[in-house]
């Protein structure tokens, strides 16, 4: 099987890029022109360069002294940006080349696909175990803003043009597509607003999570209609443009409210667009002009933007049930089936498409709140925030007052006030779905929880029921080593526990790898969420509460990704998994749901995942007292390792000399500052995740990913485990996974990149400290699984990556030429300029991120 799809990669991808490269250099392009025919030239300096240990700068010069020895220094930087412009085009190329083959590059109907799931049902008679559950069961994926993918809205549009031209074989509509590719801008001289990011994500929900969340439903109706109808959560959509406000101060309501409407009018367009299909095929005498008037009332709320022509959802359902009926009864049935797959839509999007998250830090709603307190005395004592923990949950669950957020100057303050009443806003126009979520992020406890809790009562919903969700979001280590407890406290609270009730008892709680991984190190935060959803879901369950764990989950393994489908299926039965949600970001979204098939498929994992987890009973899922002990034993060893390097004292400065992390807030890929905080001075605890995260990556080095786990793996060893290791990886999902997820991060390092700076004056022995840390982590990680190299088990993964690196080598040296001319400049002493040069590391990061769209 693993040569099959090594050998249908090369056909489909390797093969084939090559032929439609060369038809790009055919262009007259300028990029093409000065830089296309010499970039192998430039790939074969530099690979030879590297091997012989010579640094970035003098591979670019030995480069430019054998084959553009005539250009002037202005020249050869100009020569660099056409290598970067270049690479960049061939990487959307090979995006398309690979989303036209994904059906044949992937096991579309294979293990774990949703078309095995529902054929081993059958095959095993568990047809009514299957309709049970479906019937409360659900997926939720949940689309983020995180500028972790850099293409703008006009190259998503080429991409999907071009891989629709490739799948047809139309060599000169590829031509054409290859020539407005080379004159289309990548990069972008604005930052795009909160506005920006919401209308490009449309683009996926309209055009590929809509019709594949359509598919999933029609073909789960075969079976089980019924139980189908009775859940309108199977699979559903969140969003977090224009909601999430965590250190983003360019969210404000009228954002949230904007975007709310963007959503609804995105999928009235859906619906408009099927019934206009419809009615093409639904002529018949005395149902043909029912179906006119339905179109009729969503074109008059398409050509209405203030609101007053807004379709009521029931009388909309009412409608095409009275279509349906009459199909049914008077023409036999005939095209009935769509009629009912556009029914099934809308009872699962409703008029929201996808829900809107609101979220915030739980210091900047404490800081809301004491601004509240100072304007208002009379809603809550003064020096409440000095009182206990216990006291301060009493008083704040039981706080009385109205707070209007015109009275506070600060915009953030306003803007945090005003956001809770915003949600009743979208509820009334978009539906309760449409915002019913308030997340915290930076959780720290149930006082949080609290705060929130009587801000919503303060700002704006008094005492109506609140139709909310108040979702803590654990993310340190610290933090969700004490999530269960917290949790418990919540339950334990009178004020809490019936607002609970309203909600069906039903708890969402985030959990934040991200955040974790940067905190604790790869090992110890994935070992830290699942030990906190173990104790979560028991304090949970002994208070009659069902708990639903949402994911934040980022797209390289260092952030919480890799497969997700394995990782929700080695949640065994002492963690709840009634429903499975997880966040989905740039590299994700366009690998994973950037196209109809990769949407419907990765969807139907993740079905498959939570529908086997209920229904079967798996030993490998389940981890007994000793495996336990054991990862957890491996897991604090990796944190201390982990820790070491952290609490380094040049840990802070080799990210902020060496790597490319300040550049993150000047490259306009994402409205959110690159961190928290204001000022230039870099802290560890500002830093965002995305922007730490990435900055290894760009190094190739991808700390956040493996380090820790090969210490803790040869301490095993040393102790004599080594075998209980290589059993720990056979017979546990959970560790096979883990070990799984980290190859790939390991398979995009490659320290022969900044091997230069083994030499340096300050930083050699700290690059030293995380090279021999790699080392050990794949000598280990190979002696544990067994493999002769990284990912032999998943070959599609492993030439996908093999080429893209080969592809990017150039842009990797170009920018590490660009950052050594920067410290050289600096070095100095002297007011040269460098803005040359600052902007080739950025312009870099752009591909070098989207080369690593497969590490999702």
């Amino acid at each position: 099987m693993n040569s099959q799809i090594v050998k249908s990669y090369q056909e489909e991808i390797e093969l084939k890029y090559q032929l439609y490269n060369s038809l790009f250099l055919s262009l007259q392009l300028e990029a093409v022109e000065k830089a296309g025919n010499l970039i192998p030239l430039l790939y074969q300096s530099s690979t030879q360069g590297l091997q012989n240990g010579e640094d970035p700068i003098t591979i670019i010069k030995k480069f430019f002294a054998h084959h553009q020895a005539d250009l002037s220094e202005d020249e050869q930087n100009d020569f660099l940006f056409k290598v970067i412009q270049y690479i960049e085009r061939q990487i959307v190329l090979i995006d398309a080349l690979e989303d036209a083959a994904y059906s044949k590059i992937h096991r579309i109907n294979g293990e774990n696909s949703y078309a095995s799931i529902s054929d081993r049902v059958k095959k095993e008679n568990l047809m009514a175990e299957m309709a049970e559950v479906i019937k409360e069961f659900g997926v939720r994926v949940v689309l983020t803003a995180h500028p972790t993918q850099f293409y703008p809205s006009q190259v998503l549009g080429i991409i999907t043009d071009l891989m629709e031209a490739i799948k047809k074989g139309e060599v000169a509509v590829i031509r054409d597509l290859l020539g407005q590719l080379g004159k289309t801008p990548f990069f972008q001289k604005q930052k795009p607003t909160p506005l920006d990011e919401a209308n490009r994500l449309t683009f996926y929900l309209r055009d590929t999570f809509y019709p594949a969340i359509g598919q999933i439903l029609d073909k789960t109706a075969e079976d089980y209609k019924d139980s189908l109808e009775q859940n309108n959560e199977f699979v559903s959509l969140g969003f977090w443009p224009g909601g999430d406000r965590d250190g983003n101060p360019f969210v404000t309501v009228d954002t949230t409210k904007q975007v709310a409407a963007r959503l609804r009018n995105t999928v009235t367009n859906c619906y408009f667009r099927d019934v206009k299909e419809l009615k093409r095929r639904i002529t018949f005498a005395g149902v043909h002009d029912k179906v006119v008037e339905i179109e009729s009332m969503l074109k008059a709320e398409l050509e209405n933007a203030t609101g007053k022509a807004n379709v009521d959802l029931n009388e909309f359902i009412k409608r095409i049930d009275e279509v349906e009926s009459l199909i049914i009864e008077k023409h036999q049935g005939l095209f009935v089936e769509k009629v009912q797959s556009l029914k099934r839509k809308v009872n699962n999007f409703g008029f929201y498409m996808a829900s809107i998250d609101i979220r915030q830090d739980s210091r900047i709603i404490a800081k809301a709140l004491k601004e509240v307190i100072k304007a208002y005395p009379d809603i809550l004592p003064a020096g409440i925030f000095e009182m206990g923990d216990a006291e301060q949950i009493q008083l704040l669950m039981n706080a009385k007052g109205v707070a209007d957020p015109n009275v506070f100057e600060d915009e953030v303050v306003k803007d945090t006030v005003a956001s809770y009443g915003v949600i009743k806003d979208i509820q009334k126009a978009n539906g309760q779905r449409g915002a019913h979520r308030y997340i915290i992020s930076n959780c720290r406890g149930p006082v949080d929880v609290a705060r929130v809790l009587a801000m919503f009562r303060i700002c704006g919903w008094g005492y109506d029921e609140l139709t909310v969700d108040i979702v803590p979001l654990f993310e340190t280590i610290d933090d969700l080593k004490y999530a269960g407890e917290a949790m418990q406290t919540l339950y334990t609270n009178p004020t809490y526990r019936k607002h609970l009730k309203n909600r069906g008892d039903r708890q969402t709680v985030m959990l934040g790898f991200s955040d974790g991984t940067k905190d604790g190190g790869y090992l110890m935060a994935n070992w830290a969420i699942f030990s906190a959803k173990e104790d979560i879901t028991l304090k949970s369950r002994e208070s009659d509460v069902e708990v639903v764990f949402f994911d934040g989950r980022g797209g390289p393994p260092a952030r919480g990704g890799g497969n997700a489908h394995r990782f929700y299926a080695a949640m065994g039965k002492n963690i709840e998994s009634r429903q499975i949600q997880m966040t989905v970001q740039g590299q994700t979204i366009s690998s994973h749901y950037g196209i109809k098939e990769a949407a419907a498929h990765n969807l139907g994992y993740l079905l498959t995942a939570g529908l086997s987890n209920r229904l079967y009973s798996k030993p490998q899922n389940q981890m007994d007292s000793y495996q336990h002990e054991f990862i957890a034993e491996m897991a604090e060893s990796s944190y201390k390792k982990y820790l070491s390097l952290k609490e380094h004292p040049l840990f802070v400065p080799y990210l902020e000399e060496i790597s490319t992390l300040k550049y993150y807030g000047k490259a306009n890929i994402g409205s959110r500052p690159s961190k928290r905080g204001g000022g230039d001075k870099i802290n560890f605890e500002d830093l965002r995740a995305i922007p730490f995260v990435g900055a290894w990556s760009q190094l190739k080095q991808n700390v956040p990913g493996f380090y820790g786990l090969g210490s803790a793996l040869k301490e095993q060893e040393e102790k004599g485990n080594l075998q209980a290791c290589v059993d720990l990886y056979k017979n546990s999902i959970f560790f096979k996974t883990l070990l799984s997820n980290s190859m790939q991060s390991m398979s995009k390092t490659s320290f022969e990149l900044t091997r230069y700076l083994e030499k340096h004056e300050k930083f050699g022995a700290f690059w030293k400290i995380i090279y021999h840390e790699f080392l050990l982590t794949k000598e280990m990680v190979l002696k544990v699984s067994g493999m002769p190299d990284l990912l032999d088990d998943n070959p599609r993964s492993q030439q996908s990556i093999r080429l893209r690196e080969k592809i990017v080598l150039p842009l990797l040296i170009i920018q590490q030429y660009a950052l050594m001319k920067i410290h050289e400049a600096q070095g100095k002493g002297k007011d040269i300029p460098v803005d040359v040069f600052e902007k080739m590391v950025i312009r870099a990061m752009f591909g070098n991120i989207n080369a690593s769209r497969n590490s999702a």
